[in-house]
Parts: C-alpha cells; structure tokens; sequence
C-alpha cells in the first residue's frame, strides 16, 4: 500500500499525469494494481490454513476483494491530493505572475507621463533662452526640481500629498514663465496636518493639469487660466481641475492625432481603483473641467 501510494504521488502522477501523457498513465497504474494484486495472491496462498477448501477458497477470495477494494480509494485520494498541490501551485504563481503583470504596467505609464511634460518644458526654455537667458535659468532651476521628484518620490508606490501640491506648483509656475497673460491658482480646504501626512499615487493629477495647460492657450492673447482645487469628503481626495479654451485653438488642437496620455492615465486608475474612481470631464465652448474622485 504505502508503495503504491508512493509511486502514484511522486512518479505516476507528476511525471505522467501533469504532462498529459494519461494513456501511460493509466497503462502503469493498471500494470502496478495487476503486480500489487498478484503479490496479495501469492501470500495469501502461502498462508497455511486447517479450514475445509471451500472455506479456504472463501478466505483467500475475500482477502483478495478487500485488497481490491482498499486500493482504489487510496488511488483516488493520492492523485487527488497531488491534483490539489498542482491547483495550489499553479494558483500561487498565477496570482504572483499577474501581480508582476499590474506592477510592470504601472510603472511603463507612469513613465510615459514624464516625457511628454520634459519634452514641452526643454523646448519652452530653448526658446527662452534666446530672449531672456535670467528667465531660462529661474526655468531650468524648477526643472530640476521635478526631475529630483521623478528620481526619488515618484519611483515609490505612495507619495506625501504634501509632495504632489509642490510638484504640481512647480509645474504651473514653469508653465507661467514661458506664457503671458496666464494666471493660475492651486487651493485646498484640507487642513495642513492632513496635507502633511495624506499619502497617495505619485504623479496622479499631471496629466489632467497638463492638459489643462496645453487646452488654456489662446490665440486671440486674452487672458487664459488653469484653477485647480482640491478637497477631503466622505474619505475620498477630490479634485477640480478647470482651464480655459479658446474654440479656435481648441478645435485645431483636438483634429491632432493624441491622447496618449489621457489613455495611460485612466488605464491606471483603472489598476488603481478598479470601479471605486469616478472621473468625470464637464466641456463648453469656454471652458473644460475635469472632475476626478478617489478613496483614501
């Protein structure tokens, strides 16, 4: 018994079984009960017995049906036993595997947010340095800052609310110096100690102030803004993200081929958050606000 059990867990099973191969599977299990059957017979006939012949018969075939009978199930627990490991297994590494899957892709969108603000700001100083190299520096200077953010804090699943509000500042104000007649504002109800201590996704509101930005300019140069406003209810982080268009520009920009990065960016909400995100964009001739919801 315990080598049939043995056989069928460690050989049989896993050699035979898991690879598919169930013809020589089955074809071995039945040769080893044939062989395991044939030794029961064998001692069994070598028990001596004082009993009448039929009776003797009697023995030897009852002793011989409850070999039989107890083999099978131990068969069938082995194999079900290994099956089980298998499934355990197979489970443990597919959950493991799936994890590395969502981490990968977390980390290839959060590094195509980057380049596309990198790719704006170095031409915007390109073309400020022609004309007012103070201004290039004080540009380059705040470059470095969010390059420093990028480096060290965005690499890390959580990041300090507090953290974010300065990149997200740092952001606008490189923006303000390459633009005129462009005025922004971040505001918060959320009291300090909590802004202090609030941790969230790194690099999560870039793309919607970014696009904010790209969306404000006007080509008639009136007066273009980007209002961001931030607040605590019901343990969610709420933010308001709201700029305004000029319809000329707008149009023209929108016929562009693009997108990328509002994809990129609700996909990862969407591995985040899963259902529990509500993002919702409010558009008019004027103006175009995006609404975004997350848990805490």
């Amino acid at each position: 018994m315990m080598m049939m059990s043995y056989a069928n867990i460690y050989i049989l099973v896993p050699r035979l079984f898991f690879r598919e191969h169930y013809i020589g599977y089955f074809f071995l299990l039945f040769l080893l009960v044939f062989v395991f059957l044939l030794s029961i017979s064998w001692l069994l006939r070598q028990i001596p017995s004082d009993l009448p012949f039929e009776k003797s018969t009697d023995t030897y075939r009852t002793g011989f049906y409850d070999a039989l009978m107890s083999l099978i199930p131990i068969i069938l627990v082995t194999t079900m036993i290994k099956l089980f490991q298998r499934w355990t297994l197979d489970n443990a590494e597919i959950n493991e595997l799936k994890d590395n899957s969502v981490a990968i892709e977390m980390d290839i969108l959060r590094n195509q947010i980057s380049p596309h603000f990198l790719f704006n700001m170095l031409n915007g100083i390109k073309a400020t340095m022609r004309t007012d190299t103070q201004k290039a520096e004080s540009m380059i200077f705040k470059l470095s800052d969010f390059l420093r953010y990028q480096l060290y804090e965005n690499t890390a699943d959580k990041t300090f609310f507090k953290s974010e509000l300065n990149f997200l500042t740092n952001l606008i104000e490189l923006e303000k110096t390459r633009r005129e007649n462009f005025t922004t504002s971040i505001t918060t109800d959320i009291p300090q100690e909590e802004i202090n201590s609030l941790l969230i996704p790194p690099n999560l509101f870039t793309i919607f102030v970014e696009n904010a930005v790209k969306h404000s300019v006007s080509i008639g140069l009136e007066e273009s803004y980007v209002n961001i406003h931030f607040e605590k209810r019901d343990n969610r982080l709420c933010v308001t993200c709201a700029n305004s268009k000029d319809p000329v520009y707008s149009h023209r920009i929108n016929k562009k081929p693009g997108g990328i990065g509002l994809a990129n960016i609700r996909r990862r909400l969407e591995l985040l958050y899963g259902d529990d995100c509500r993002l919702h964009t409010i558009d008019d001739e004027y103006t175009h606000t995006v609404k975004l919801s997350i848990p805490l």
